[in-house]
Parts: C-alpha cells; sequence; structure tokens
C-alpha cells in the first residue's frame, strides 16, 4: 500500500475565525461539501443496497462502510471534505473509521450523551469527527447535539447502560449536569458537513419527524496518532503521506460488497470490537454491530 497520497490544491478550509471558534468552542458548522445532486446521488446508493439488503443500521456495514462500498471510499477522499479535515488537523492524514448513524422516521433511537474518546484508545485527542448529512438533519428528526467547550476537560466518567435504543456501541452516558440553555443543535442541510472534536460532549434525541435522518460519520486523525489499547488497528490514508506506520492499511474496495471486500470488512470489524468492549461485562454474542 502506498505511503504518500499526492498533494491537493486546498478547496474549501475554514476561515481564521472558524478556526478558532473550533478550537475554543470544540466544533464547526455547517459547511458545504457536497452539492445538493451529490448528496441526493450518495443517498440513493446507500437506499438502493437497502432496498436489496435492508436496513444498514441492521448489518454489519453501519460501521466501516468505506470496506465495502466503493461509493463510501469514493466519499472519505472527498476534496472538499478533506480541505477542511486539513484546515484543522494538518496535511497528513487517516481515516480512522467511518460509521452510518441513520434514524428512521418515528422511531425511539437515540445518542446519550458521551465523549467519543471514552473508548476509542487512541494516543492523543487530536482525532475529529466530519458528519456528513445526506438528509435534512433538524430539532424534529433527531440532530446531534452539542455542549460548547466540553472538549476542554478532561476525559469524563461513564457509564456502559447498552440501553436497547441507544445508537452507541455500549450505551455509554456521561455523567454531566446538562443545562439545555447551552446545548447546541447542529442543524445541517444535505450535503452540509459539521465538525467536531474527539472530547466534545454530544448526542441526540429520537426522530419525532416522518422523515429519515440519514449522517455518516468520518472519523480524521493525523498520521502520528496511534492505537494505544490494542494488538493493532486498521487505517485508510486519504492525505499527505505517513511516516509513523501506526496503522496497518486497509484495502480499498474494488466493488461493491465483493467476496474479498466481505471478508476483509469481518477481519477487522472483529478486530476493532476488540478495542470498542474491551472491559465490558457484555458477550461477543450480544454486541451491537
Amino acid at each position: 500500500m502506498p505511503s504518500s497520497i499526492r498533494s491537493r490544491k486546498s478547496i474549501t478550509k475554514l476561515t481564521p475565525g472558524e478556526f478558532r471558534n473550533y478550537h475554543e468552542r470544540g466544533y464547526s458548522f455547517p459547511h458545504r461539501a457536497l452539492s445538493l445532486e451529490e448528496a441526493e446521488s450518495y443517498r440513493k446508493k446507500l437506499e438502493n443496497y437497502e432496498d436489496r439488503n435492508g436496513l444498514i443500521m441492521k448489518s454489519p456495514y453501519s460501521n466501516k462502510p468505506h470496506l465495502v462500498f466503493t461509493w463510501v471510499h469514493e466519499l472519505i477522499h472527498n476534496p472538499r471534505i478533506l480541505s477542511l479535515a486539513e484546515s484543522v488537523l494538518g496535511p497528513n492524514l487517516l481515516v480512522w473509521g467511518t460509521n452510518f448513524w441513520i434514524k428512521e422516521p418515528n422511531d425511539p433511537a437515540y445518542v446519550s450523551w458521551h465523549q467519543d474518546s471514552t473508548y476509542w484508545g487512541l494516543s492523543t485527542p487530536d482525532v475529529m469527527t466530519i458528519w456528513v448529512a445526506l438528509s435534512t438533519s433538524n430539532k424534529e428528526n433527531g440532530v446531534m447535539r452539542v455542549l460548547a467547550n466540553t472538549h476542554k476537560r478532561d476525559q469524563m466518567v461513564h457509564d456502559d447502560t447498552f440501553a436497547a435504543d441507544n445508537l452507541l456501541s455500549r450505551g455509554q452516558e456521561v455523567q454531566i449536569k446538562v443545562d439545555d440553555s447551552e446545548v447546541v443543535d447542529m442543524e445541517l442541510e444535505p450535503g452540509e458537513v459539521s465538525l467536531h472534536h474527539v472530547k466534545l460532549v454530544h448526542g441526540s434525541n429520537a426522530n419525532s419527524s416522518n422523515s429519515r435522518r440519514i449522517g455518516l460519520a468520518i472519523r480524521m486523525i493525523p498520521t502520528h496518532v496511534k492505537q494505544t489499547v490494542g494488538p493493532k488497528d486498521f487505517a485508510t490514508l486519504v492525505s499527505g503521506e505517513d511516516r509513523f506506520n501506526h496503522f496497518e492499511y486497509e484495502r480499498a474496495p474494488e466493488r461493491d460488497l465483493g467476496e474479498q471486500e466481505i471478508k476483509e470488512h469481518e477481519r477487522i470489524n472483529e478486530i476493532n470490537k476488540k478495542i470498542l468492549y474491551r472491559g465490558a461485562n457484555y458477550s461477543v454474542g450480544e454486541m451491537k454491530k
């Protein structure tokens, strides 16, 4: 696998004011990364899969879908998304993970208040999530909500609830008193993205509307970051060069849901679960996909 990606001319990046606000508040939104037509095209690809196979959130492919779908792999290399990431994290970037976050109409699924850094095992907090909206994301359908400035705090204590309707892997919930007046709803239109810091406290309510809320989270890290709790971990180089080689490179999918792609996804997903569920009093058979 290559250890470098040809550099690109910056297309979209944070302004100096947006850069300062991100570091001060822990988040930034909205940013236009895809046209409405591009967002609709990606949504159709997702829903074409679901028409044949069922909801992706009930499949293993809600986690790291870039390993099995060529169009998700294309999306994580989108130059406008990468330019936003580079303006915060620098030129040498890996995608450590991707996740679909989808809420069906009038579905009780929710995301409890939490910090992403709790179980990821990464060496430094130089980690950012780019949340890509493939549908409208608003208060009615369960928009992501954040608590500004909480990324400046130390890692907080979380309880593992494994609640049935909680979309998080362990149902983890932070022990923090939430003042509703301090909550920011990061509403997005299709093709817009939000950025948030790995330690920022965030969550979302259930979808009380008649429309789907569809998002793809892309986890970006600089190449100096490493995994600290597992024997190995995996990532995809998307920008610049990697002089550290802390991660085993993931294989780009050559076709959607090909035999080799499915086998590789299964291998990496099983190792990934051991990192995310380490220390949990929960059987492997009960783990969320």
